[in-house]
């Protein structure tokens, strides 16, 4: 008997879940997941070496309509931007930081999905 789909939040868990295993495995380590305030939300916020990076996980069952790291559309950077200022001022320690923002762009089965790091996807001056 097949597995019952996953519903739209159990996959997103699922391959965040696997987007934050897969950037800890790369030397990253974890400083929030899904950091919720008025600027909106951060998948993940993570720290590589000197620099803060905020992450944006998307999933997208195949590479139709552009894939998913096309819908990291300009509306929603300059509200990545936003949440990043809002966390940022929260977390005043981190203020002096170089900051980054990457995004991972997840495709294929939810629960082992595969994996492409946009280091340095965009930047806040551009948006």
């Amino acid at each position: 008997m097949p597995a019952e789909p996953l519903d739209r939040r159990a996959r997103g868990d699922a391959v965040e879940a696997a987007a934050l295993h897969f950037l800890q495995a790369h030397g990253l380590q974890l400083l929030a997941r899904n950091a919720q305030s008025r600027g909106g939300e951060l998948d993940l916020v993570m720290r590589d070496a000197s620099s803060v990076v905020f992450v944006e996980v998307r999933y997208r069952a195949s590479a139709g309509f552009g894939g998913s790291a096309m819908s990291v559309d300009a509306n929603k950077r300059r509200k990545l931007v936003h949440a990043a200022q809002v966390w940022l001022s929260q977390h005043p320690h981190y203020a002096q930081a170089a900051c980054r923002f990457d995004v991972i762009a997840a495709s294929g089965v939810p629960t082992a999905p595969q994996l492409d790091w946009l280091r340095d996807a965009f930047r806040a001056d551009e948006c």
